[in-house]
């Protein structure tokens, strides 16, 4: 189970960091962590699916302004702010019944093989902070936590592990981890948690420099690198890593090391090469650094990925974290979104592989121009744009987060072709109001299609931790074909 530290004040930026760091160093004191063998043993699935993308809009997305597009009122020096729903008008899709935002023309091409899930709920957890949601998307738990949760990535490599052993099980792709704002929060959950090193993610922020990380330095021999690996060996042993971490955790951040050698040391490597792409099958992905991780993405799936992530990456009041200048700046993320995510889907459909490939769009939770969080929340208003009616296009926008609704687009992997599931509110408070999808059910969702039981449990702290929250999370049987 989870062991949540009772804290009804909502815990701030600093004492979420303080909680993550305590349960960092909880995990890497303790041994292996092993399998719960209760009185019935866990039943794994059949899988539908042996390789996860999860394409991640990070700093939330607005579902209104992208895949659950509402009443359209376009902007007008002063028309009342309540009066705004969404800033874009309907498109159609490939499916009658199916609606998506003005800016997607591409995705809505290939609707046909997605099952969109509106109402995907997320928990209002008091103070909104992008990185506890990120936390409880990725991991499944709401920080902090007594030991470090794993991500779900993380979870398929240790159960699962690699589909090829000289790929790396868990990529994650596009996401600086350090030199701004709020990196350290994001470490808290981009890692293998209790679960060991060796599973955590292989960390690519600039998908053009791939291949520099599974290329040997300049004058690397074998027997150089051997012997830097024993003096490796030495240095974490001597280290405070080496006092304050268990053996097995020394030994997975070897063994992480080791995995690292071998594909260093692969003709596999060459699938890290964006310059080896044709180059029109290059620019048909290449809008900036979000397209060329797709590309990238679509090569390490052919190549026997595991579990692979592409974000539009997280930074502070860029992307989709839309505080000001909505409509423009949703205007500007559809265009590095939308056409190479709707390649993707054909390249890999071309190539055989997308009903075995289950992609999972999605981000930390919805917008609106006036409710933060949801009716009721004692969440602090976050917008840098707040005006009774529009004065300037700045105002013009969804600059609010909405944790009430959101909206997930799944294709291939054992889903349903063309299926809408879920419904909210026609107006404001934009609502779920039909078959409600929690992040638990999600994650039991995508583990059933990966061959993992929501049940699935290790021990720790002489406890079971589940791969979702207490082992209730329940797959959504009605979106599987």
């Amino acid at each position: 189970m989870g062991h949540r530290f009772d804290d009804d004040r909502h815990p701030s930026r600093r004492e979420f960091l303080q909680g993550v760091s305590a349960a960092t160093l909880a995990a890497l004191a303790m041994g292996e962590p092993r399998f719960v063998r209760g009185e019935e043993p866990v039943q794994q699935p059949t899988p539908t699916a042996d390789t996860c993308i999860v394409l991640w809009m990070a700093g939330g997305m607005a579902a209104p302004e992208t895949f659950d597009p509402k009443r359209y009122t376009p902007f007008e020096v002063g028309v009342p702010s309540e009066k705004i729903l969404c800033t874009f008008p309907s498109i159609d899709t490939a499916v009658d019944n199916i609606k998506i935002s003005q800016g997607l023309e591409e995705i809505a091409k290939v609707m046909d093989r997605a099952t969109l899930i509106r109402g995907h709920v997320v928990a209002d957890l008091g103070n909104i902070l992008h990185s506890r949601h990120q936390y409880h998307w990725h991991t499944g738990y709401v920080p902090p936590q007594t030991v470090a949760a794993p991500h779900i990535g993380a979870w398929m490599a240790k159960v699962l592990g690699p589909k090829n052993p000289a790929i790396p099980a868990f990529l994650n792709i596009g996401q600086r981890l350090e030199g701004h704002g709020e990196s350290e929060e994001l470490k808290a959950f981009t890692t293998a948690g209790f679960l060991g090193s060796e599973y955590g993610p292989f960390n690519l922020p600039y998908p053009l420099d791939a291949v520099a990380a599974v290329r040997p330095p300049k004058g690397m021999s074998r027997d150089r690198f051997a012997n830097r690996e024993r003096h490796l060996k030495a240095l974490i042993a001597q280290s405070p890593l080496g006092e304050l971490a268990s053996d097995y955790h020394q030994e997975s951040i070897v063994r992480a090391f080791e995995n690292a050698h071998r594909l260093l040391n692969s003709p596999h490597r060459d699938a890290f090469d964006l310059t080896k792409e044709p180059k029109e099958s290059f620019e048909k992905y290449n809008t900036g650094r979000f397209g060329q991780g797709c590309l990238l993405a679509r090569r390490l799936t052919e190549a026997g990925a595991r579990y692979i992530e592409v974000t539009t990456e997280y930074v502070p009041f860029v992307s989709w974290d839309t505080h000001e200048n909505g409509h423009t700046t949703a205007e500007e993320m559809k265009k590095s979104i939308d056409r190479p995510i709707a390649q993707l889907i054909l390249d890999l459909e071309e190539r055989g592989l997308l009903d075995r490939t289950l992609i999972v769009l999605a981000s930390e939770f919805s917008r609106d121009m006036m409710v933060e969080g949801v009716p009721g929340s004692t969440a602090k208003d976050q917008s840098r744009a707040s005006s009774d009616v529009m004065k300037e296009m700045k105002h013009y926008g969804l600059h609010r987060h909405f944790t009430g609704s959101g909206s997930v687009v799944m294709f291939g992997g054992g889903m349903k072709k063309g299926f809408l599931h879920g419904e909210t509110a026609p107006e404001r408070p934009l609502l779920t109001v039909k078959d409600p999808v929690s992040i638990s059910d999600l994650h039991a969702t995508i583990f059933t299609a990966m061959g993992i039981s929501p049940k699935t449990a290790f021990d720790v702290e002489k406890r079971p931790f589940y791969a979702t929250e207490d082992g209730k999370g329940v797959a959504v049987k009605p979106l599987f074909a």
